[in-house]
């Protein structure tokens, strides 16, 4: 997701080339020495930038050449449709996996897993991904992102048992995980900045919340007509017969020119912070899967298999830090180095799109389970009740892609989260017995704000803080933050609704009593759900106070670059 604006304040400028800085002395943005730093800071911090690399980046940052509005057009449209297509998925499982548990008998104990272990294997991917795309050229590894996000979604609709479900679609994660930084990078480096290029992004936004509602509005008359596997052959083909189009479709994008005479193998070894991806990989991973093993099982805590994970994720992610201090003193290529998190509208983006996103996707499955084993509902009448999230995310992106360069950040994203924090304050309020209508209903209404809106404005503070030629990587370092916090979001409430449920609602061990579906009290699961909407309550409110006090100085983003 390329350099689609300026902000006004802290954010990081894209600029740091002398004879830029004499070109534009008279921008008010920010003090040549800063931009210097600031690029140099990213890019192999103690190395001086020589005539040869001042020529390439130069090449890096300049506009992307012109496309014909068809083209302009399908670059924008084909990353955005295989977002819809892996994302519909993810709403197939969110509706139908009561239906999909008892039809491959899912263990209780694997219950969420199906919804969670395709965030925990993108998420602890991503930055890798990045960083080689960034290398090899993203058209390509977009391509053969999509090929593999085809392969593994036909495979999840042919899995016969739970575990090959969950395996199918961790591997459908980490497909996920290369098309979702190259997608970005794609968009950054053929579409022009400004309207345009924040209109890419915007669509990038829409398509993942659309295609999760569609995927929820469809599953529900899919498991209860042609069946719950059809969710999956007919995004999974669809996204095959993309990948084949891309061919023709996606314009060739040009490989950073500072090569050095090296070749695209010799600088995936060298040129990747391979180290400091398996630290932070290896962290987010192991802390994401005693989260989704907690969400299980309480008590697992006290095994010390568990308590190793968790201790030894928590060691690795207090190391990363340490390592790339390490990397930029010595002059080496550092992954996400510390300097870049001194920029407040940065660091307070990347923690509001985590919170956010656990919200919006926690939300989306606890209403889900909601309706249907507190209300007791059809899988249909679900689809039905969770339909408003749609219309509301669609209209929101649409939106916020237009007018995002006409309303200062923190207005627009602080206000959002107010809006969104009603939604998990309504779901814990309500009396089931209550008509859908009256809260229900507004609930589903206001979810979708936060993130859909956070996306956009997300998405361009990030990129504005790397250079043109590491845009993939900015998009896996979003990314990155949106997935371990939908997993992160996803495992806590879990874990809070099952402690307010106590014993009784706890998975069992035994195996002859691990069906997914054992008869529960609908006023234990009522209590432990609300739980879990408190919880959500509680991050947005986090989202909001960060929102007022991170992007004060932001001032309005997106805008067009002379």
């Amino acid at each position: 997701m390329s350099t689609a604006t300026t902000t006004r304040s802290e954010a990081i400028p894209l600029t740091p080339l002398k004879a830029r800085q004499d070109a534009t002395s008279n921008d008010t943005r920010e003090p040549a020495s800063q931009l210097q730093s600031s690029v140099s800071s990213i890019n192999n911090p103690s190395t001086p930038i020589t005539d040869d690399d001042e020529r390439s980046i130069a090449l890096a940052q300049s506009p992307p050449p012109a496309l014909s509005k068809i083209r302009l057009i399908l670059t924008i449209f084909q990353p955005s449709l295989i977002n819809f297509f892996f994302s519909f998925t993810n709403g197939v499982i969110t509706v139908g996996l009561p239906v999909i548990a008892k039809d491959i008998q899912l263990p209780r104990a694997l219950y969420l897993w199906p919804s969670s272990v395709h965030g925990l294997t993108s998420g602890s991917l991503l930055l890798i991904a990045g960083a080689v795309a960034d290398i090899i050229g993203v058209r390509g590894f977009e391509i053969f992102g999509i090929t593999l996000l085809g392969a593994f979604t036909l495979s999840c609709g042919f899995a016969a048992n739970g575990v090959q479900l969950v395996v199918f679609r961790a591997m459908q994660g980490a497909a996920t995980a290369i098309h979702l930084p190259s997608s970005v990078a794609l968009i950054a480096a053929a579409v022009p900045s400004g309207k345009a290029r924040n209109l890419g992004f915007a669509c990038l936004g829409l398509s993942q919340p659309f295609g999760f509602s569609v995927g929820l509005v469809a599953s529900g008359f899919m498991v209860e007509s042609i069946g719950w596997r059809a969710g999956f052959y007919i995004p999974g083909g669809a996204m095959l017969v993309t990948a084949i189009v891309a061919w023709w479709a996606l314009p060739k994008v040009k490989r950073s020119s500072d090569t050095h005479g090296k070749s695209v193998w010799k600088q995936i070894g060298t040129d990747v912070d391979w180290i400091g991806g398996l630290i932070a990989s290896g962290g987010l991973a192991m802390l994401a899967y005693v989260l989704a093993v907690l969400s299980a099982d309480l008590g697992s805590i006290k095994s010390a298999e568990t308590a190793s994970l968790l201790a030894v994720s928590l060691v690795l992610l207090a190391a990363f830090p340490f390592w790339m201090h390490t990397q930029e003193r010595a002059g080496r290529p550092a992954l996400i180095p510390n300097s870049i998190w001194k920029n407040l509208p940065f660091t307070s983006t990347c923690i509001m799109v985590a919170l956010s996103y656990g919200v919006v996707n926690s939300i989306e499955i606890f209403s889900s389970l909601y309706f249907q084993e507190v209300q007791s509902v059809s899988t249909q009448t679900t689809s039905l009740y969770l339909l408003p999230n749609l219309v509301t995310g669609t209209l929101i992106n649409l939106s916020v892609g237009i007018f995002v360069d006409r309303i200062p950040a923190n207005w627009l994203v602080s206000g959002s989260a107010v809006i969104s924090a009603a939604s998990p304050l309504l779901m814990a309020v309500v009396n089931p017995e209550w008509k859908y209508w009256y809260l229900e209903f507004w609930a589903q209404v206001f979810a979708p704000f936060s993130g859909d809106v956070l996306f956009t404005v997300g998405l361009i503070i990030v990129s504005d803080n790397f250079p043109e030629k590491t845009q993939a990587l900015a998009g896996a370092v979003f990314n990155t933050v949106a997935q371990f916090g939908t997993s992160l979001g996803i495992g806590v409430c879990q874990v809070v609704a099952l402690g307010v449920m106590g014993n009784g609602a706890s998975v069992g061990h035994d195996d002859n009593s691990e069906a997914a579906f054992d008869d529960q009290d609908p006023s234990t699961l009522l209590k432990g759900y609300r739980a879990g909407f408190w919880t959500m309550f509680a991050y947005m409110i986090v989202c909001v106070i960060i929102a007022i006090l991170g992007l004060r100085k932001a001032g309005k983003v997106g805008l067009k670059k002379e």
